[in-house]
């Protein structure tokens, strides 16, 4: 095996068409045919099922599919800090940013951090915390602020801050003159509520199971301006990190009962590598955290 030969294995295996392979690889279709069939002719083991239209991984090739992305993320590691060495920088900082904390949070950061390193290029992708483990463990983003829990033991995590979760309501809701409010009475509320894969929607989902309580879901949305927008116009209330409310008019935050905070942290691939560039980030996040 090499790595020309892993690399349009994982095409083929993501695409799931020979022809479609071939076009991203920028090869003969031909070609890729030839190579396929020579790697299963040294592995002496069938990769893929073949039909007219579409061909599937067997059990071996799913097997040979998670060690080839992980060779391919190493070999891409590599090559970065052989950059490195010779006094360049990957210039690039993928990151994953949860959309509250990228509304509220962090673009202040972003931008001072590129007014000080003006040549570098930030990649930002907003997306929940699962999203985003899975996207630091595929090698799609080098860096993510993700809910420091339940992490898997192949990202590594820092702590940055606490911030705490509270009910929101618009301002002409009979609650917004409430100074806490209970689970229970929250929960008898219709919601509006993130979809399954972020913090938000971890934390209102935990709660429901641990209470035994059932959420009366009226809207579901990944859209934070029309998330604020429901609970401005008292159609549905919701709970979101504190921060929001601080700088949206027309809402009003009320802290649970049980006071409630989330640990909020930046995670990087355990064997990983960080360039330059996404150490240069980390350092100045952990410092205007501070």
């Amino acid at each position: 095996m090499d790595i020309r030969q892993l690399t349009y294995f994982v095409k083929l295996a993501e695409t799931g068409n020979f022809t479609r392979a071939a076009e991203q690889l920028h090869i003969a279709q031909p070609a890729l045919s030839i190579a396929i069939k020579k790697l299963e002719s040294q592995l002496e083991l069938p990769l893929f099922h073949r039909n007219d239209r579409k061909v599937m991984l067997t059990h071996e090739g799913n097997i040979l599919l998670e060690h080839a992305r992980l060779i391919i993320r190493q070999m891409e590691d590599a090559n970065i800090a052989m950059a490195e060495l010779r006094g360049l920088e990957k210039g690039e900082v993928r990151l994953g940013l949860p959309s509250m904390l990228g509304s509220y949070f962090f673009p202040d950061i972003l931008m001072g951090f590129k007014s000080q390193y003006p040549n570098l290029k930030l990649t930002i992708v907003e997306a929940g915390t699962q999203s985003i483990r899975k996207m630091l463990l595929n090698g799609e983003l080098d860096l993510g602020i993700i809910h420091n829990a339940d992490v898997p033991d192949s990202l590594i995590t820092e702590h940055l801050i606490n911030s705490q979760m509270v009910a929101v309501v618009g301002e002409g809701n009979p609650l917004a003159q409430q100074k806490t409010i209970s689970f229970s009475d929250f929960f008898k509320n219709e919601l509006v509520m993130f979809k399954q894969g972020y913090f938000h929607r971890e934390f209102i989902d935990d709660v429901c199971h641990h209470h035994q309580l059932t959420p009366q879901i009226a809207f579901e949305t990944n859209l934070l301006p029309m998330i604020l927008q429901i609970v401005r116009n008292d159609f549905a209330i919701t709970a979101l990190l504190e921060m929001v409310t601080q700088h949206e008019k027309g809402l009003s935050a009320i802290p649970f009962k049980q006071p409630v905070y989330l640990d909020i942290a930046i995670a990087w691939r355990k064997n990983g590598y960080l360039s330059v560039a996404d150490r240069a980030f980390m350092e100045f996040v952990k410092q205007h955290c501070q």
